[in-house]
């Protein structure tokens, strides 16, 4: 019998090899990340891949855990799970590069806003919300590299959603996150600790 893991590794393979496929043959676009969200929403469909005993959900003080699940040799189109507890709030921020996320399970609340000012100032920047947009299961959002969004985990149960990167969040030492009320930006951090699969 073949191996559950074996089995979601080529669907991870396969969605990848897709996604590169469609990097290749387009420039970098809005319909380029739709081509690549739809190969992401496939392979967050296969809720069975995703499941709590590979992929433990944070301890009860904690509000994520995040998963690394493949990534290319030199750290570009990485793949992870993020599985997330209600409360879990992410600031406003920009990625450096382009992202999709996909919901396994669970509904990921994401407000996307508009820079208004031109970024001359630095550490100062000028927000406006331009829509809100929640994502349950079936649903994804696809942004370029400059697009600004923050996320809210409500509801009552950890979700889970996948994340695709143009390049490894740890190499992303540029992404910026922005405090709207104060009207400040500054150097985001990459948060919690990317673990393992089976790592608790």
């Amino acid at each position: 019998m073949v191996h559950a893991k074996t089995v979601r590794q080529q669907a991870v393979n396969d969605v990848l090899d897709r996604v590169r496929h469609v990097l290749d043959q387009q420039q970098l676009s809005r319909q380029a990340l739709d081509d690549i969200l739809f190969e992401l929403k496939q392979l967050a469909a296969c809720g069975e891949f995703w499941n709590a005993e590979d992929f433990p959900p944070p301890a009860e003080d904690e509000r994520q855990a995040r998963y690394l699940i493949d990534q290319q040799d030199d750290q570009t189109i990485a793949l992870y799970l993020n599985v997330m507890r209600p409360g879990k709030r992410i600031p406003p921020h920009n990625h450096t590069t382009w992202a999709c996320i996909a919901a396994v399970e669970g509904e990921e609340s994401n407000t996307l806003y508009r820079r208004l000012d031109d970024g001359l100032i630095a550490g100062r920047a000028t927000l406006e919300v331009d829509r809100e947009v929640v994502i349950g299961p079936g649903q994804g959002i696809a942004m370029m590299p400059d697009d600004i969004h923050s996320v809210m985990i409500e509801g009552e149960t950890p979700i889970r959603h996948l994340h695709l990167y143009g390049r490894a969040l740890e190499t992303l030492t540029e992404r910026i996150a922005f405090d709207v009320d104060a009207g400040t930006c500054r150097i985001m951090d990459i948060g919690v600790k990317t673990r393992q699969q089976g790592a608790r």
